[in-house]
């Protein structure tokens, strides 16, 4: 199951994840959040961060309570936010996943990216009366985080990536999902592998460096990659991008392959929450197989939730 970062989205900027995992044999399911990409409400406003981590659990019932992947394995793959999103998804059922890859994750603010304090302050007090307002002071996240100059005018380009200013009340609630992600690092217990690049000022490595070293998982990795940024599969040279899909498929592919211990619950729930199938992007060279499960790429989804 693939979550984007905070105002990126599935169809264009996530689409060469898709890609690779499904030519190693996964199948990839991900869904823009509600104002993100081409999903309708306000553009990039989360009233509550769980109502995002709602619909994603709703949604991805969904796809595993279909026939043929009731009885494959379920993954979760997120990067920034959407490591944010897949911890708290786990939190909500620790059971449920068989794994989980983090890239980057959000599980603290960067200290060089997040506002003085007492700016914070006189935000909250506003927090009611404008929750819409573009005004929260930032630096620019794709100069912080996308390495390549040409990649990151490419995603630059992308009109479905929302490139303005945090909305008061969006800005609010990472700050407080990330600090609650911290402060429940200890309850992790699934099988994970996170990444993170040494030089990220967006998500602060030595966050995942505490997830990896307090999580109660019995089987951890951590891979930090030298002189890396924040976008390790969107915004590094081919040659980076690809040093960290290669180890992300081989952590994969050890936890489904043949013989290994991986155990499914089938799940037979009948779900009806309004999903809208939009257009097929259009057609790849490659040839999806029907191997294993990852959470292979289908048309995009949107769930529009009650914000």
């Amino acid at each position: 199951m693939e979550f984007a970062g905070y105002g990126m989205e599935c169809s264009g900027f996530m689409r060469e994840c898709g890609v690779r995992l499904a030519s190693a044999r996964y199948a990839v399911f991900g869904i823009d959040y509600e104002g993100h990409g081409r999903s309708s409400g306000s553009r990039c406003y989360i009233k509550k961060f769980e109502n995002i981590v709602n619909d994603c659990d709703e949604f991805f019932k969904s796809v595993c309570a279909e026939k043929e992947y009731r009885c494959k394995g379920r993954f979760l793959y997120g990067e920034s936010m959407g490591g944010a999103v897949a911890l708290l998804l786990h939190k909500k059922e620790p059971s449920f996943y068989n794994g989980a890859v983090l890239a980057a994750p959000m599980c603290k603010i960067s200290e060089k990216l997040k506002p003085h304090q007492v700016v914070i302050n006189i935000l909250t007090g506003f927090e009611d009366l404008i929750p819409k307002w573009k005004i929260v002071p930032s630096k620019d996240v794709i100069d912080s985080a996308f390495k390549d100059p040409v990649k990151r005018e490419e995603i630059r380009n992308n009109k479905l990536i929302y490139q303005d200013k945090p909305r008061l009340k969006t800005a609010l609630e990472m700050l407080r999902t990330s600090m609650r992600v911290e402060e429940s690092l200890n309850k992790v217990t699934l099988p994970f592998l996170v990444l993170h690049g040494d030089s990220d000022t967006v998500t602060d490595p030595e966050i995942s460096k505490a997830l990896y070293e307090r999580a109660s998982s019995i089987d951890k990795t951590m891979k930090l990659y030298p002189g890396m940024w924040h976008g390790l599969t969107a915004g590094e040279t081919d040659e980076n991008v690809g040093i960290v899909f290669t180890d992300i498929v081989a952590w994969l592919d050890k936890y489904t392959a043949e013989g290994s211990n991986l155990v499914v619950e089938p799940l037979h729930e009948t779900f009806n929450i309004g999903i809208e199938k939009l257009p097929s992007p259009p057609p790849t060279t490659y040839k999806p197989s029907l191997g294993c499960y990852l959470c292979g790429l289908k048309e995009t989804r949107t769930l529009h939730s009650a914000m």
